[in-house]
Formats: structure tokens, sequence, C-alpha cells
């Protein structure tokens, strides 16, 4: 999903200011994820945070079996690289649904102002 600063363009400072907290609120957390992927990362914890259970599922299951256990500490390996990425992936989802509430809120109050 692309960044869109045209849309941001169109708020005013009290929606960014808004718009920037409710983020950080729904969003997710760089270093919370980085802590779940080192402590708990062979059990997919970081990606049952980041609301991708269905991975996360395999990844359990993988650790779970011996052989499975060797291929989920691979997965973990590519994880950390990987991770930083759909941070900013889901943050950016986050970000863009607010928006679009934001400027359906603003169009709404425009057109019932008239």
């Amino acid at each position: 999903m692309p960044y869109n600063i045209a849309q941001k363009s169109q708020l005013d400072a009290r929606e960014l200011l808004l718009l920037d907290q409710e983020v950080r609120n729904q969003g997710k957390n760089m270093l919370v994820a980085y802590i779940l992927w080192f402590f708990l990362g062979s059990f997919g914890a970081h990606r049952f945070y980041m609301k991708k259970t269905g991975s996360a599922v395999a990844q359990l299951i993988l650790t779970i079996t011996i052989i499975g256990y060797i291929v989920s500490a691979i997965w973990v390996l590519i994880d950390a690289f990987l991770l930083h990425g759909m941070v900013k992936e889901e943050n950016q989802r986050v970000e863009a649904r607010i928006i679009d509430e934001l400027l359906g809120q603003k169009h709404f109050d425009n057109a019932m102002r008239r």
C-alpha cells in the first residue's frame, strides 16, 4: 500500500495530530515485535502479533516437530529481516484506514453544513 501524501495534505493540524496518536495506539510497535521475535520467535509469537495467524500457526506446528524445528529456526532468522517491513506495512495500513475515516467524516460534516 503506497504512502499517500496527497490525502494527508487534506488534513488540518488537529487531524494530523489525531492521526499520529491513533496510529500509535492502533498500530504495531517495532520494539514489541522484535522482543517477541527474540524470545518467542520459534513459536511464531511475532507473527501472531502482526496478525499473520496462518503462518504463525504453521511456524508453531513446525517448532513442535523435531525435523520442522530446523525449518522453523531458519524461518525465524529470515523473519529478523522481514519483521521491520511487516511492522511498517501494518502501520501504513492503519494510517490509510484512519485517513479514510477522517476524510469521510470531514466530507460528511461539510455536506451537513450545506
